[in-house]
C-alpha cells in the first residue's frame, strides 16, 4: 500500500525546488521562502553558470553549501549532504544529454520538508545566439 503522507511530501518539495529555481530576483526568492516557511517547507536557490562538464561537481558544492547556508539541512549530518548530493546529481543527469559540451547559466532550487529533499535545476544552454532550456528534478529521502 502506498504512503500518502510521503508521496504529498515528495511532491510537496519537488514543486517547491521548482518554483525556486524559476524565481527571477532574490527578492522572489525570499518572498517564496517565506511563503514555503508557512507551509513547514525549507527552501534555498542558488545561481550557476559555466561551462556544463567543469561545472558538474561545483554545481554539487554549491547546492549542498545553499543547503546548510539556508537552514535546509543540518551543518552536521553527513546524510543530509548526501541527500542533496544526490538529488542534484540525479537532476544534473536530466538536462546531461541538452547540456553536454556546452554553456549553461541558471538557478538551482533546493526545498526539504520533514524527510523529503528535493533539488530542481533551470538552465539556459547555449552556443552563440543558440539557446535552449532545460529543467531537471531530483529527489531524496533523509
Amino acid at each position: 500500500m502506498l504512503d500518502n503522507n510521503n508521496i504529498s511530501g515528495s511532491k510537496t518539495v519537488s514543486r517547491a525546488a521548482i518554483i525556486m529555481c524559476l524565481t527571477r530576483s532574490r527578492e522572489e526568492e525570499r518572498e517564496m521562502k517565506q511563503q514555503f516557511a508557512r507551509e513547514d517547507v525549507r527552501a534555498a536557490a542558488v545561481d550557476y553558470g559555466g561551462d556544463f562538464l567543469q561545472a558538474i561537481t561545483r554545481v554539487v558544492e554549491r547546492a549542498v553549501v545553499a543547503a546548510k547556508r539556508e537552514g535546509v539541512i543540518s551543518i552536521t549530518e553527513y546524510r543530509e549532504e548526501g541527500s542533496v548530493a544526490g538529488a542534484t546529481r540525479e537532476a544534473l543527469s536530466q538536462v546531461t544529454t541538452k547540456a553536454i559540451g556546452l554553456s549553461v547559466g541558471g538557478k538551482i532550487g533546493i526545498a526539504r520538508s520533514g524527510n523529503n529533499v528535493a533539488v530542481a535545476v533551470f538552465f539556459g544552454i547555449g552556443l552563440l545566439q543558440f539557446n535552449e532550456v532545460a529543467i531537471g528534478l531530483g529527489h531524496r529521502a533523509i
